[in-house]
């Protein structure tokens, strides 16, 4: 009974450490990856290629255990030892010098002190990579045919790896003390995502000169980009307004500005001086919200001035203290 045991803990690792190298290797493939865990050893302009190279390493190796036989199955499996070994003495080196740092296991989610728990789970997984020198089957294979001892051996790693790792407690702390959206740090290329997915986007693409802002601004939970505009032959401004987290359906708002006058010539969302309490649910669509603004006859002013006051200068923005509470895609 035993050695059959000791062979299915043996077999459980590949699948489980190719598992833990591609995520290891997606994490590390963000830009804020770059400045945590042992790149703080390297000069600031080694940091993110060094980052970028051990995010590569991992996803071969993982392609490697999970369907490379032979001598080359073997060699993946002696170097992801060796990886994981060469880790634990780096994570103590970069612990002594820099003893706030993370160890960047998991790119920017490995924020964490290097501590005892960092340490005992990558010498775990070292030795668990050393456990599959001399396997005969791949990693696809035991995946793709688990037995109930398998499956008994997955879950008790699973769960001693889960108490070693500080991303967890992290990640529960985060969804129990949430930042306020206008404290929330959210990249550029996050925001942009955003915006190429609306309806306000797919709007106004054939009035936009260029497909990059000419500049973009933090206020509060929104972040505006201004891009330039021809429309009718008239040079325009198209600024839109992009809220910071929230539903994907709650986001996105934009006025058109004639540059030279500085009014408002179409947009998609009343404007208002009132501090909204949340973002809007249903609203109606951008198309429906501008013939209603313009029967209406509101919003011009106000978004004429928005246009004016923004950073960067010659009055092409949104200005701080207004809302947008119109149509949202």
């Amino acid at each position: 009974m035993f050695p059959e045991v000791l062979e299915a803990v043996r077999e459980v690792q590949l699948p489980l450490l190719a598992a833990l190298l591609l995520l290891g290797a997606a994490a590390k493939a963000a830009p804020q990856a770059a400045g945590t865990g042992v790149a703080v050893l390297l000069p600031e302009r080694l940091r993110r290629p060094a980052t970028l190279a051990t995010c590569l390493l991992e996803a071969a190796l993982a392609v490697a255990l999970l369907t490379a036989t032979g001598l080359l199955g073997e060699a993946a499996r002696v170097l992801t030892a060796v990886v994981f070994a060469v880790s634990v003495v780096l994570l103590l080196v970069a612990r002594r010098r820099d003893p706030e740092a993370g160890c960047g296991c998991f790119g920017g989610l490995s924020q964490a002190p290097i501590g005892r728990r960092t340490l005992a789970r990558a010498s775990l997984l070292a030795v668990a990579a050393a456990a599959t020198v001399g396997l005969a089957p791949t990693g696809w294979e035991v995946a793709s045919a688990p037995t109930a001892l398998h499956g008994a051996v997955l879950g008790a790693e699973l769960l001693l790896l889960a108490l070693l790792s500080p991303e967890l407690r992290e990640a529960a702390a985060r969804a129990a003390t949430r930042e306020p959206c206008a404290l929330r740090e959210v990249s550029e290329r996050r925001t942009t995502r955003r915006l190429h997915r609306s309806e306000v986007w797919r709007t106004n693409a054939k009035v936009m000169i260029r497909s990059r802002p000419e500049e973009t601004w933090r206020h509060g939970c929104w972040r505006f980009l201004r891009y330039d505009g021809l429309r009718h032959g008239h040079r325009v401004d198209v600024v839109y307004a992009v809220r910071i987290g929230g539903p994907g359906r709650t986001g996105v708002r934009a006025v058109l500005v004639d540059r030279e006058s500085g009014t408002v010539i179409a947009s998609f969302g009343a404007v208002t001086t009132l501090d909204l309490q949340g973002p809007p649910r249903r609203l109606p669509r951008p198309r429906q919200a501008a013939k209603r603004d313009e029967a209406e006859g509101r919003g011009g002013a106000k978004a004429g001035t928005l246009a004016k006051e923004s950073p960067g200068g010659s009055g092409r923005g949104l200005p701080d203290g207004v809302r947008a509470s119109g149509p949202v895609v």
